[in-house]
């Protein structure tokens, strides 16, 4: 069996800038998708979506699966 990888995008509102807690029900998770070229053009529409609130923020995580 080989191991494969889909990757996700997790992110919301933060209570502040230090970005160390989530403000409950702010929560956005976007996925799966099956190569890091999609999920960061997913990144980039979020990321310019929310532009101009200083305190959201996204990141892309990587699941490591099997096939």
């Amino acid at each position: 069996m080989t191991m494969g990888q889909r990757y996700w995008i997790v992110g919301g509102d933060y209570r502040d800038c230090r970005f160390d807690e989530i403000t409950m029900g702010t929560e956005e998770v976007s996925g799966p998708f099956a190569n890091l070229e999609r999920a960061r053009t997913e990144w980039t529409r979020l990321s310019f979506r929310d532009r101009l609130c200083a305190t959201k923020r996204y990141v892309i995580t990587q699941e490591q699966i099997r096939v």
